[in-house]
């Protein structure tokens, strides 16, 4: 589609709604374009004022209806926000409006990046939305559209979809989802809270119809009679990352491609860098033609895995349900492997609103005329049909039958008809208190920030008696804050409400949005400031109220129980005891005796957490320890499939450290942990800024990075400003990135990684890959080997010369195994940029003696 960005009022003057809707209507003219009855009627409802609640099937059109939104709200001198529930959709409706509105125009906030956040048109999660409707009383956004609203629903993150239409009374919403149930109560809500109408627009009509029907032959020979019949691309469905993985590694064997496809593809990757272990995996997938895609991978893969399906090169995605939520790539058929699925307590059939959101991916209006959903039968009763068959027709002697795999739960061709015809059930309030959500509203509103808590739960969605178990909650949330002393209550004065203050020896950034973050504050004065192992303590209790990373924690006590195995077994013990005791064994838990003891005594004075409990470990203290780098880390522990759960991990453990750790108790050392971990995460994966940077160089306008606020656009930083932005960020901190680096990558070129180390630093441009080994050839032929110990990582052995406000001039001595430091790396860091920007701080010069 053509830009909207020359329809748009000059000088930000509004126009008429009429106006507005003559220029939307040529515009659609121009291209080409009929509005189905159902768009006609959500855009009319929308400029007459409404909020709209629009139910109408995938593929509909509901996006063209928020396009118009967003150009009315424009129009008006509006903000206006769009809400996905996952970033990878964030990011694709981000650059999608960056192409209809202009780069300048739009901007995006996900929690891990936060780009151009002063324009007028912003992507975001519903979380970011929710975070600014708390924290904000004005210059909320007049236009808001909540993609994928069924998510509302969700047990976990539900809240955060209901939370902006309690707290926006002055904002008009557009509601859309292909799976909306009874939204009675929602809409009578919206009602009281901004008094305006709710329009509901429903349809079921799909412009690309769909054919249902149940395979009961195995899914390599379902998907071959696909490929031979012209049904591809295929999306695959599966309900784990471990079973899409494995599905896609089956296809290998299969004919997916010509030999002609197959060297489009290898054109199509030429160039690429494939920095991470399961790069090497993915690579050899994508040229047979097959793609994967789930929450496990870092971004980077799955938005190249989006793109290559965009451009038709991928004729299977083997995925989860991530592809299910809205990811916009053509896809023919809609494969389910499996009618059942594990929601984190038990597995159950799938529900009706996930089948259809799912299914809803199948045909797409421009690419099909009509769109295939199948469901496998359960394999074992596949299997055992086959072998009934044989032994029917007498060719095999057959008495065995395969059983079904463990946690099975049944489901046959009814189970399929059932959610091919059934609605989608009815939106349950998630509406929920906890301490983060209070101490928001205080810190934003210290004489109404409670009240307004009151107010929030006395407008939500929950039944009475739900709404009086939250107002107990919150009381005993409010008196546990003010009893750790976080939160400090003044004395009433004449006709004013008591102000709550938060501590102020806390930092400015520091939050409570973990369950147990209370806990930290508590148990950190205990720990025994200057003791050796105190930094390490810290990052331990840290790491103890995040969520388990269950996966990486299994695969740590496999490898600590095969090497107990080992030693065990060279002792000559007996099998059966060395059995025994290996079992006993779990994960790395570090203090784990002192954070147990101390959460006991923590919860009897705080009957409200009689629900949680800690858990610890010691994923980035490990990988602090050991020095290790994210790929060493990802290979010692076969962690491939897995990396971007990795990195989301490490990304909570630094923004705890930083939101949750007081400034008094911190120290150096403990800077020099959080570092190092902010270096492992944005030197794996900064490929979404990446793509942003190539859309400002088509579009040279003054756009800016900026953090999650409605603060207005700054210039380019002069001299002043450069020097503010490193006091503000803190010279010692950003020291401590800059080793942090620096050791990274001395551990690449120990490891004689070349290109994973041209991929982490910045390198001038004679430097190569090649010219990186040949550099140093001679060190390792004199020397032998670097010293990688803590002796080498210790600060006296990085000089940084900091006369220059404008930059820095820095010498990294390397150490060989005898200590001596013969050759080093020298380099300059730009203070120009933000320091919080992607990419390596420091720009190699010189590697030599």
């Amino acid at each position: 589609m053509a830009s909207l960005e020359a329809l748009l009022p000059r000088e930000k003057q509004p126009i008429p709604d009429d106006v507005v809707l003559d220029r939307f209507v040529s515009y659609l003219s121009g291209e080409g374009i009929t509005l189905y009855s159902h768009q006609d009627e959500a855009i009319l409802e929308l400029l007459a004022g409404k909020h709209v609640v629009l139910a109408t099937p995938t593929g509909s059109g509901k996006s063209l209806v928020a396009t118009a939104f967003h150009f009315l709200a424009m129009s008006r001198g509006d903000r206006s926000f769009y809400t996905c529930p996952v970033k990878a959709l964030v990011n694709e409706k981000f650059f999608a409006l960056c192409n209809l509105f202009g780069a300048t125009n739009v901007g995006m906030m996900t929690g891990d990046a936060a780009i151009n956040a002063s324009a007028p048109i912003i992507c975001c999660t519903a979380e970011i939305l929710s975070s600014l409707a708390v924290r904000e009383s004005k210059d909320l956004p007049r236009a808001v559209v909540m993609d994928e609203f069924h998510y509302y629903g969700d047990r976990d993150r539900g809240v955060a979809w209901q939370l902006p239409l309690l707290a926006m009374p002055e904002t008009q919403f557009l509601l859309m989802s292909a799976t909306l149930g009874d939204v009675k109560a929602i809409a009578e809500s919206l009602v009281e809270v901004t008094g305006r109408e709710v329009a509901e627009v429903r349809s079921a009509e799909r412009p690309v119809p769909l054919e249902m029907s149940y395979a009961e032959t195995p899914v390599h020979e379902t998907i071959a009679q696909l490929l031979k019949t012209q049904k591809s691309p295929i999306y695959l469905v599966n309900f784990s990352q471990r079973a899409a993985a494995e599905q896609a590694q089956n296809l290998l064997s299969a004919d997916v491609c010509t030999k002609a496809e197959k060297q489009q593809l290898r054109a199509a990757l030429e160039g690429l860098r494939w920095p991470t272990p399961f790069g090497k995996d993915l690579r050899k997938l994508l040229n047979h033609g097959i793609g994967i895609h789930h929450a496990g991978m870092l971004p980077r893969y799955r938005r190249l895995v989006e793109r290559l399906s965009q451009r038709g090169f991928l004729k299977v995605v083997s995925g989860t349900d991530t592809l299910g939520v809205g990811v916009n790539i053509p896809i023919r058929t809609v494969l389910f492997t499996q009618l059942c699925k594990f929601d984190g307590e038990k597995t159950l059939t799938l529900p009706v609103r996930d089948f259809l959101q799912i299914a809803g991916r199948a045909g797409r209006k421009g690419f099909d005329d009509r769109g295939w959903v199948i469901a496998q039968a359960p394999p074992h009763v596949i299997e055992n049909a086959h072998l009934a068959k044989k032994k029917a027709a007498g060719k095999r002697k057959v008495n065995f039958v395969k059983p079904p795999t463990r946690g099975y739960v049944h489901w046959d061709k009814s189970t399929f008809d059932r959610l091919c015809h059934s609605p989608p059930e009815r939106l349950e309030s998630r509406f929920t208190v906890t301490h983060g959500l209070l101490i928001s509203l205080v810190q934003a509103h210290p004489r109404t920030g409670y009240r307004r808590l009151v107010q929030f739960i006395e407008r939500s969605h929950n039944h009475g008696a739900s709404k009086r178990r939250l107002l107990i909650r919150a009381r005993a949330l409010f008196r546990a804050l003010v009893d750790s002393k976080l939160l400090h209550v003044s004395r009433r004065s004449e006709g004013r409400e008591p102000a709550v203050g938060v501590s102020p020896d806390l930092q400015r950034e520091f939050s409570l949005h973990h369950t147990l973050s209370l806990f930290v504050l508590d148990v950190l004065p205990k720990l025994e400031l200057g003791a050796p192992e105190y930094e390490f303590d810290v990052l331990s209790v840290v790491e103890s109220i995040l969520e388990d990373p269950a996966v990486v924690l299994r695969a740590q006590a496999d490898v600590v129980r095969n090497r107990r195995f080992q030693e065990l077994k060279s002792q000559g013990v007996a099998f059966e005891t060395r059995v025994a005791e290996v079992g006993k064994i779990t994960w790395p838990k570090p203090n784990a005796e002192f954070i147990y003891a101390a959460f006991d005594a923590f919860a009897e004075r705080y009957p409200w957490l009689q629900h949680e409990n800690i858990h610890p470990k010691g994923v980035a203290r490990e990988i602090y320890e050991t020095g290790q780098t994210f790929n060493e880390f990802i290979r010692e522990y076969r962690l491939q499939r897995c990396e971007g759960l990795v990195l989301r991990y490490l990304a909570e453990v630094y923004k705890a450290i930083g939101q949750n750790v007081p400034e008094a108790v911190k120290t150096d050392a403990l800077e020099e942990i959080a570092e190092y971990v902010f270096t492992l995460v944005k030197s794996t994966d900064s490929s979404l800024l990446d793509e942003w940077e190539a859309l400002q160089r088509e579009q040279p306008e003054n756009l800016s990075l900026a953090t999650p606020t409605l603060e207005p656009v700054q210039p380019a930083p002069g001299r002043q400003e450069r020097k503010r932005r490193l006091k503000d960020f803190g010279t010692k901190a950003l020291q401590a990135r800059l080793r942090a680096e620096l050791h990274q990558l001395a551990r690449l070129i120990a490891a004689r990684s070349w290109e994973e180390a041209a991929e982490a630093i910045a390198i001038d441009d004679e430097f190569t890959e090649a010219s990186l080994e040949s550099t140093l050839a001679p060190y390792f032929a004199q020397f032998g080997a670097l010293d990688l110990t803590p002796r080498a990582r210790q600060p006296i052995h990085t000089n940084i010369d900091m006369r220059d406000p404008m930059q820095w001039r820095v010498r990294h001595n390397l150490l060989d195994a005898d200590g001596n430091s013969d050759w080093c790396i020298e380099g300059i860091v730009d203070l120009g940029r933000d320091a919080r920007d992607p990419g390596p701080l420091l720009r190699v010069q010189r590697i030599g003696a």
